[in-house]
């Protein structure tokens, strides 16, 4: 019932800025690497227009395509690789993923890699508006230039190209401006390219460069300030990947922190769940799912290590300041035997307990255990409630669907016995986290459109 999703800019200075806030939220909730439209409406060819068509080159950026995630975003659901038309809803209207390809028309294929460059890392389109922050530029400005060339390389000639024209935002006027964004990226995003600490070693360093930039973890996984910005962009920033909420899910807690983070997980911990999605202490679900089947489940163990290095180099920070978790199984066996008097421990003896087991422990890594997992250990339940409500994607890890994915529970259960189950979770096995309430539950029905007919 738990599918942790481990891996889900700084006040305004002038009335300027202010416009542009109303505008960058749209786009500041997603992790995608979103190309704007204006990409695909270029109409003539710069000089010097062709990548470098060097077989290892692409491959190379073949590579650093899947480290960025790009696919996730723009690739609709049963449509072509790159060729745009995912639809992500905001509070302000949808917008759509762009055609990315190579075709010169509708998606990119009129880019220089100077354009392309620009895109990416600053946030500005080919015509020199600039672009709404759903691709994370503000983590790509750490790309390095080699790599930049790499990428570009792989979408010039590396990608079928496909035409197929883009679909218009449905953001009404005037929240669809751009040009107030000239003014947040002039606040917020720093173009300083990722350097390597000297302090720390090779493996570390490429961890962060991957953590921090390509993998832009800290879209998802930062909270954002007043003006949705990220409050921070590396290790140097306390809030630094300490969780935030992302579509109505929880992006977790990545730092040390024993409970809610990643304390309690060895470094081998964190390359398993990288590579497939689950270990014995959680299994990803919501958006970390996509990330995993199409991003992180391709990368090297090499590349995987470094990142769980450095993520096991980050200090505990986010919890409560609890002391480690520890299991204690009386807490929950007793009502179990006698669920009747307790509506949440009903609930889980008859909907739950046969895949997550009476003690809590589940059969992981098939099954998501629940007693001590840092998502149900989380002061905020919103996944707990979306997943249990809404269910999760399936983990497909090397061609193969995961076994036992979790099921929604909207049409079965009730608002009341959701807050129940949860509640009688969240308090089990010595968990000691905070009861859910049925107004918590009916807020994310209702947000995920379960609301009942």
């Amino acid at each position: 019932m738990n599918r942790l999703p481990v891996f889900t800019k700084a006040r305004v200075r002038d009335a300027a800025v202010t416009v542009a806030l109303h505008v960058a939220p749209v786009a500041a909730l997603f992790a995608g690497a979103l190309l704007t439209a204006s990409m695909a409406s270029a109409q003539t060819a710069a000089p010097g227009a062709q990548a470098n068509a060097d077989p290892a080159m692409i491959k190379r950026g073949e590579y650093l395509a899947k480290a960025g995630d790009c696919i996730a975003c723009h690739t609709a659901p049963g449509g072509k690789p790159f060729a745009g038309g995912f639809k992500m809803v905001t509070p302000m209207g949808a917008i759509y993923a762009t055609n990315i390809t190579p075709d010169p028309e509708t998606g990119i294929g009129k880019y220089t890699e100077k354009d392309f460059d620009r895109a990416v890392r600053e946030g500005v389109a080919k015509e020199g508006h600039t672009l709404y922050p759903a691709m994370p530029f503000p983590s790509y400005a750490k790309v390095r230039q080699e790599d930049i060339q790499a990428m570009y390389a792989y979408f010039m000639h590396g990608v079928a190209p496909v035409r197929q024209p883009n679909l218009k935002s449905e953001i009404p006027w005037p929240l669809n401006m751009r040009w107030p964004l000239k003014f947040w990226n002039m606040v917020f995003l720093d173009k300083t390219v990722y350097k390597d600490d000297p302090q720390k070693d090779a493996v570390w360093n490429r961890g962060a460069y991957l953590v921090q930039g390509l993998g832009h973890c800290g879209a998802c996984h930062t909270p954002r300030g007043v003006g949705f910005q990220e409050k921070a962009l590396s290790e140097k920033g306390k809030p630094y990947l300490t969780g935030a909420v992302v579509e109505h899910w929880f992006a977790s807690n990545l730092t040390g922190d024993p409970n809610v983070g990643l304390g309690r997980w060895s470094e081998q911990d964190i390359v398993q769940f990288m590579g497939t999605g689950a270990n014995k202490h959680a299994s990803a679900f919501g958006g970390m799912v996509s990330v995993i089947n199409h991003s992180l489940q391709e990368m090297t163990p090499q590349d995987l290590t470094a990142m769980a290095r450095y993520l096991k180099s980050l200090p505990g920070v986010g919890g409560n300041g609890s002391p480690p978790y520890a299991y204690d199984p009386a807490i929950t066996q007793t009502s179990l035997r006698k669920p009747a008097g307790n509506a949440g421990a009903k609930v889980y003896a008859t909907y739950c307990m046969y895949c997550h087991g009476a003690d809590g422990r589940a059969f992981s890594p098939l099954l998501s255990p629940l007693a001590g997992n840092p998502n149900v250990l989380e002061g905020n339940p919103v996944s707990l409630i979306n997943v249990t409500l809404n269910g999760s994607d399936e983990l497909i890890i090397k061609g193969m669907p995961a076994p036992y994915p979790m099921p929604k529970f909207a049409d079965v259960l009730s608002d009341r016995d959701i807050a129940d189950v949860l509640t009688f979770i969240r308090q089990g096995w010595n968990n000691k986290a905070g009861a859910v309430s049925e107004a918590d539950v009916a807020k994310i029905r209702k947000a995920t459109g379960q609301e009942a007919d």
